[in-house]
Formats: structure tokens, C-alpha cells, sequence
């Protein structure tokens, strides 16, 4: 199969939705289909078509870097053309970027795929009614969560599939590293975000700093993500002496720092689909505990797969902390049911589903609906 997959998001500045997409495309292609990927970017990348420099605009608590306008346009075209395409697979079209261009100016059927969850939008009270007749040449639609699936149906009506974010889980399985493993009595506790985007939720973590080194006096806080690494120190006030912050992370150390903390905590405070870095984490073996907003809910099988706290509530999560680094046995159990479920999110199984939804969009796209 001929497969056009359009992001509307900068290459350069790498996220969720260009991993997921990176690692769909090599896996498709590992199975012998023909993929092009088109994305905003200024970069030298040969898998991909690039459509030059990309603008950041603020979008859903966070920025993201667009492309758009007739350079744009005339890219999308000329790649539409040259491809050949048994479909295209638009990633975000209701986004003012390269995948809704493709999707206008396709002419062969189109999967979209929705990953944005919100609880209001007023740029879609105000544009959907204009976007439906665009989503209309939509043959299949993915979204990532039933989150996204709820965004996607309270906006635009409709439906669509829901197929999980992918995970290479056995990129996870790796040894501990002494370098952030902890004892029962001096646990490690891990972080991995951006510092400063605020509902990535670390001061909600350094809030909570002070109770749990009051239990734990040994305690060792890992931060890891990009940010302002003083700016963040001062968050854990009396507490910074035992924090460590990584800044950015390799794709190794990420997953040796999930598979050798005592816990893995993600407070996100809300804008979160999915929760893919609590599957990456699952899937090396580690304990999670996490907010209980709607996505991470899910994921972590409503607490079957880790520990909820109230969101936002640097309390409870110190309350629920505590008490999960004081019950090493429990924390196994629930690590090692967790690491089984993760199996489930692996792109062997995932790609296959997404390719069911190709199939089925090339095989109805032609079809006509009776009045």
C-alpha cells in the first residue's frame, strides 16, 4: 500500500504526535508499505518531506509550531502529486497546518487521526461549523483515547476508532541503572517533563517534596526535561539538595531511569489525551503514580496499573506517595500487572489496527449512500 501521512507539526521540535507518527511510519515500512511523511521543518531529516520553517502559537496550554499559507499549500500539493497514494493519513486536520491542507486537496480516500483533548475550545465553538464540510472527506477517523474521541464528538459530531498512541515496549526492558536506583529506605522518585510548562505539573511534585522527604529523609528526586533547571530548583525550596535534574534525556537513560526508580510520578495537571510516558514507564517495569485526570485514569486501568491522587492536590499525592514507597511488595504486584498490560499498547498490535482502518477506508471510500 501507498501511504501519505501528513503532521501538522514541526519535525524540529519533536512531541508526542511526531513520535507517534516516526514510529508508525517505520513500522509500516518494516512490514514492506510504501510511507511518505510531509511535517513543517527546516531540518536535513530524509524520511520525511519537509515544508520549511514552522510558527509557534499557543494552542491548548501549550505552543505549537505551525505551517501554513500558499508556500505551504503549494508543498502539500506538489507531494499529494508526486505520491500516488492509496491513502493519506492526516494527523490533527482540525489544526491550521499541513495536515488540513492535505486534507483539502486530497483527492484519494483520508484516515485522520485526533489526539488533542480539551474541555473547550472556543476557536472549534466558533470554526467547526466551517471545518464539518472539510471533515466530510473523511472516510475513517482515529482518535488516540476516549478523550480524544470525546473532544473529537463533542466538537464535530460523528465517531471514530479508537487506537491507542504505540509503544516499542522492549525498548523499555532494560536492567536497572545504580545511577537512579534507590533502597527502601532512601527511595528514588522520578519526574519527566518540561520544567516550565506548568501543567506538566512539576510544582505540584515540589509541593509535596517537603512531606515526602519528611517520611523518606533520604529520599532522591530525578528531574528530567528541558526548562529552566534553577527556576525549577527554587520550587523544591528546602528540598533542592536532593533533587538531581537531568535536563534532556537519551532515549536510553529515559528508559533506564523508568525501569530503576522506586516510583515514577506524573502529575499533569490536564491537556493529556493519552499518557504515553506512563506506558513507556509500565512497560520498563516501573511503579506509577499518577493524577487522576481522564486520560491517565485509563491508562492505569482506573488504579489496577498504578496510584491515583487527586489532581492538583500536592497533599494527596504526598498521602499516596508515601504510602505506596512504603509497601515494596504491592508496588511489585502492580509493576508487574502493569508491565503485562503495556503489551497491549506495543506497535506490533497497534499498526495492525491502523491498517485495518486503511483498508477499510480504501475498500468503502467509493461507496454510495442511499437517500
Amino acid at each position: 500500500m501507498r501511504i501519505g501521512i501528513a503532521c501538522p507539526y514541526s519535525w524540529d521540535v519533536p512531541g508526542g504526535v511526531q513520535f507517534h507518527i516516526r514510529d508508525l511510519a517505520a513500522e509500516l515500512r518494516r512490514r514492506g508499505h510504501y510511507v511518505s511523511v510531509i511535517a513543517p521543518s527546516e531540518g536535513t531529516d530524509e524520511t520525511i518531506t519537509p515544508v520549511g520553517a514552522a510558527v509557534p502559537v499557543p494552542y491548548n496550554g501549550s505552543v505549537a509550531r505551525l505551517a501554513f499559507g500558499p508556500r505551504v499549500n503549494h508543498a502539500v500539493k506538489n507531494w499529494l502529486r508526486a505520491g500516488h497514494f492509496d491513502v493519506v493519513h492526516v494527523h490533527e486536520p482540525l489544526v491550521p497546518s499541513v495536515s488540513m491542507l492535505a486534507l483539502m486537496a486530497s483527492d484519494v480516500p483520508v484516515v485522520s487521526t485526533h489526539h488533542t483533548s480539551m474541555e473547550r475550545s472556543r476557536t472549534l465553538d466558533i470554526f467547526g461549523p466551517v471545518l464539518r464540510p472539510f471533515l466530510e472527506k473523511i472516510q475513517a477517523r482515529i482518535a488516540v483515547s476516549q478523550e480524544a474521541r470525546r473532544t473529537l464528538v463533542q466538537y464535530l459530531g460523528g465517531d471514530a476508532y479508537i487506537i491507542p498512541n504505540g509503544v516499542y515496549t522492549r525498548q523499555f526492558h532494560v536492567e536497572k541503572d545504580p545511577r537512579f536506583t534507590g533502597g527502601e529506605a532512601a527511595p528514588t522518585v522520578a519526574f519527566l517533563g518540561r520544567m516550565d510548562e506548568s501543567r506538566k505539573g512539576l510544582p505540584i511534585l515540589a509541593a509535596a517534596a517537603g512531606q515526602i522527604q519528611a517520611a523518606f529523609p533520604d529520599v532522591h528526586f530525578i528531574v528530567a526535561g528541558k526548562g529552566n533547571q534553577e527556576a525549577a530548583r527554587k520550587l523544591f525550596g528546602a528540598v533542592a539538595p536532593a533533587v538531581t535534574f537531568l535536563g534532556p534525556v537519551s532515549d536510553a537513560d529515559k528508559a533506564a531511569l523508568l525501569a530503576s526508580a522506586t516510583a515514577y510520578v506524573a502529575p499533569n495537571t490536564g491537556g493529556e489525551s493519552f499518557g504515553i510516558i506512563l506506558i513507556e514507564a509500565m512497560a520498563a517495569g516501573g511503579f506509577v503514580v499518577a493524577s487522576d485526570i481522564p486520560a491517565f485514569r485509563a491508562v492505569l486501568g482506573e488504579g489496577e496499573f498504578g496510584d491515583l491522587y487527586a489532581n492538583g492536590d500536592a497533599e494527596d499525592l504526598a498521602r499516596v506517595l508515601i504510602a505506596a514507597l512504603r509497601d515494596a511488595p504491592r508496588r511489585a504486584a502492580t509493576a508487574a500487572k502493569a508491565r503485562t498490560e503495556s503489551e497491549r499498547y506495543d506497535w506490533s498490535a497497534v499498526a495492525s489496527q491502523v491498517l485495518a482502518v486503511y483498508e477499510t477506508a480504501v475498500r468503502t471510500a467509493h461507496l454510495e449512500v442511499e437517500e
